[in-house]
């Protein structure tokens, strides 16, 4: 990786800041850019702690809405990797406009900025939500084709798979693209308030505190749990391989399937807790009800493996 200048979108977020924490650690030169709506300066310091050898670090406070903002950001960079997002299934439904002025709008400002600035690759995060609430189980690559979206965010990933892959096509001689479909990532640095929070961090934190856990359903819906270490693997592989990628988007999770019921079981049981129970309520729009995903295609072109399964995962939090 030495000799690559890198940006990071969304570089204060959850997933941002641990890819950025890899970098600090492997001594690159990294940009960062991220308008703090939703990430955290402290995300940031934490990371950039992990600096080694002669890690460079460049933060810059703009809104990828801003085609000028997007233009400086990547000024140098070889490498972009795309992680600022509207993140909420339940927010996209609430403001749908939002949602595709940063989703969509935002995404073709870096990706122009990307080619102008002459980087060689662009990794973007994609989601598991364009799959929809698919019955053909796991979930492979081509099956998107046929999803019905459940929610604007959904769409919002989905149209950002077709511009990344137009690029691809039209401007091959300059950029290439690759999309990493994310399956229900948890770790440190999530967090677990507001409404919107992600169901691991939220749990966490009321066991901890001896509070109910809320469970949208009868707890036998289904997810992929990822591992944030596994995320910054795939990203770190995808911007490296050697492969013809450009253009494809890969699942990225565990490739195993775990109900609300189990999650809750393990949580409690690993975390030693007591707990008031749990609380259910009415399933939520826009939810799916099982995600599973084919990973083989992320095995056999990037080379990726799970490094961290749910439990070692939960493990390494602690």
């Amino acid at each position: 990786m030495n000799g690559k200048r890198w940006l990071i979108t969304g570089a204060a977020g959850f997933i941002g800041s641990h890819i950025l924490e890899a970098l600090m650690e492997a001594g690159q030169d990294v940009v960062g850019l991220d308008n703090l709506s939703s990430g955290f300066t402290r995300n940031i310091e934490a990371a950039v702690q992990k600096r080694t050898g002669n890690a460079r670090f460049e933060f810059i406070e703009g809104d990828i809405r801003d085609p000028a903002v997007c233009e400086r950001a990547c000024e140098g960079v070889d490498i972009v990797l795309h992680h600022a997002a509207f993140v909420s299934v339940p927010g996209s439904l609430a403001d749908p406009a939002l949602t595709h002025a940063v989703n969509v709008d935002g995404f073709v400002n870096v990706l122009q900025a990307a080619k102008n600035a002459g980087a060689r690759r662009f990794i973007y995060a994609s989601s598991s939500a364009v799959y929809g609430d698919c019955a053909k189980l796991p979930s492979r690559e081509e099956d998107s084709v046929r999803a019905k979206f459940l929610s604007p965010y959904a769409l919002s990933k989905a149209i950002n798979e077709m511009y990344a892959a137009a690029w691809s096509g039209i401007y091959a001689s300059h950029i290439q693209c690759v999309g990493l479909r994310y399956f229900n990532v948890f770790g440190a640095r999530q967090d677990p308030n507001g409404p919107y929070a992600a169901v691991i961090p939220r749990w966490i934190d009321a066991l901890k505190n001896g509070a109910p856990v809320t469970i949208y359903g009868d707890g036998t819906s289904s997810r992929d749990f990822c591992y944030v270490k596994n995320v910054v693997s795939a990203n770190m592989l995808a911007a490296n391989a050697s492969g013809d990628v450009s253009g494809q988007v890969f699942n990225i999770a565990c490739g195993e399937k775990t109900t609300l019921n189990e999650l809750f079981s393990t949580l409690k049981n690993r975390l030693g807790r007591q707990t008031s129970g749990c609380v259910h309520e009415p399933f939520r729009a826009g939810d799916i009800a099982h995600s599973f995903a084919s990973i083989e295609r992320a095995r056999s072109c990037l080379n990726y493996k799970p490094i961290f399964s749910l439990e070692s995962g939960i493990q390494d939090m602690e």
